[in-house]
């Protein structure tokens, strides 16, 4: 019966196929009985969309059997003589397989997380990802990965490479999953810490966020380049930019702190908790490339100094409008203090040399649940982990924007904010506080 029940789809198409000749052969004439069955066959295969859908219906088929009969090879103790969690929905992706399942009673998500090492084995995958849902404590979400799709070595595009306008009030999509499904973050009252080791692919994601922000001619864009270079297009669009000069950016710090407590001030006029979109207020994006720089060069009053503003921003910022997007090269825990790390809403950790470097970005102990960037191939320029909405680290490809897309998207920012293409290359206006009396 279990083996009638694993193979039902296909017995009950062969059994309708039967049954249809029988019975076209006995109430019209034998050759009808032959004919018809094997016109149906050739219509499905011929027409492509009942061809995608019956090839479909099948993968569906073996991934829940394959599932089914590793489960029982398995055998965990928690499952012991206990039914194998309930398929709900199964579709090939990428990676392998995605499952969507139902723990029988008297078990827990919690159960097959713990045996995952053993279902990756008995189902001859490279690994097994197990999520709880949510909303329900019986659901769960089960990617089988038996090959890696994001290790082929093809760049992906950036969805909005050839955008010419983009609103930071919207979702940013940022990566490709192992699923194939586009990885996007909402930024307003989220701040972002990228790390990864160098050739990880830090700069290439980092471009990603400042573009969005730039892109936006309603944003007030704040930059803090430790190379002076790695930034340098988005110059003419910034309100300020500063380079590696510790001083100058404790007095930008400074002056972004006196605007966080000006926009308080407003939104208490205006009996407001945060900024929307509704207020008129423009988000303020504040980019920091090579954190590591600020916090450990120069005089150790002004390195402290820099990480009190940048850990008040970080805290209070939020509900003021003000982002705070943080990279370094260099993700160790003498580097990134956990004191600055942890206010970070959102995480994205590229290649790390170590478990404890991932764990630095996206937080003690999920190296130790697998989620480890120090697993991804250094050939691997891109992949990470990004810790966003959802709970669980998610594996992806950053996007790609190479050096021509960049400089189109400069020019397009420039063109939106009315830079004149005369304007200096280094932003270095006299320091103000952006009025928003409005």
């Amino acid at each position: 019966m279990r083996t009638v029940a694993w193979w039902r789809l296909e017995l009950g198409l062969l059994a309708g196929l039967a049954l249809a000749g029988w019975w076209l052969a006995g109430a019209v004439t034998p050759a009808l009985g032959v004919a018809a069955p094997a016109a149906a066959v050739v219509t499905v295969l011929a027409v492509p969309r009942l061809r995608v859908m019956l090839r479909g219906a099948l993968s569906r088929a073996r991934a829940r059997r394959r599932w089914c009969r590793g489960c029982r090879a398995a055998a965990l103790p928690t499952l012991k003589d206990r039914p194998a969690p309930g398929v709900i929905r199964a579709r090939p992706v990428p990676a392998g397989d995605l499952l969507e399942l139902r723990v029988p009673f008297g078990t827990a998500v919690a159960d097959l997380e713990a045996g995952k090492d053993v279902l990756a084995a008995a189902l001859h995958a490279r690994t097994v990802r197990v999520t709880r849902d949510p909303v329900n404590a019986r659901h769960a979400r089960v990617l089988v990965v038996r090959r890696d799709p994001l290790g082929d070595g093809r760049e992906r595009v950036w969805p909005r490479a050839d955008a010419a306008r983009v609103s930071l009030w919207e979702p940013i999509p940022l990566a490709v999953g192992e699923d194939g499904e586009t990885v996007s973050v909402s930024l307003p009252e989220r701040n972002l810490l990228l790390g990864g080791e160098p050739g990880a692919g830090k700069s290439a994601a980092l471009s990603l966020l400042v573009a969005s922000a730039a892109l936006d001619p309603t944003v007030v864009l704040w930059l803090f380049d430790g190379k002076l270079v790695e930034l340098a297009s988005w110059n003419r669009v910034a309100h300020y930019s500063v380079g590696p000069d510790l001083a100058e950016a404790n007095r930008v710090l400074a002056a972004l702190q006196t605007e966080m407590d000006a926009r308080y001030q407003l939104l208490l006029a205006h009996r407001a908790r945060k900024v929307t979109p509704e207020l008129g207020l423009p988000l303020h994006v504040v980019v920091c490339d090579e954190l590591a720089f600020y916090l450990h060069t120069g005089e150790r009053k002004a390195r402290v100094e820099f990480a009190e503003l940048t850990r008040d921003l970080v805290a209070r910022g939020r509900a003021a409008g003000i982002i705070v997007l943080a990279a370094t090269q260099k993700p160790s825990v003498d580097i990134v203090p956990s004191a600055l790390r942890d206010l970070f809403g959102f995480r994205w950790a590229l290649r790390c040399c170590t478990p404890q470097a991932s764990d630095t970005i996206l937080g003690q102990g999920w190296a130790a649940q697998d989620y480890s960037a120090a697993d991804v191939d250094a050939a691997h320029r891109g992949v990470g982990y990004l810790l966003h909405e959802g709970g669980a680290p998610v594996r992806c490809k950053a996007f790609y924007l190479d050096d021509a897309a960049l400089d189109r998207l400069a020019r397009q920012a420039e063109e939106l904010r009315g830079v004149t293409p005369s304007a200096p290359s280094a932003v270095r206006p006299p320091l103000r506080v952006v009025s928003d009396a409005r």
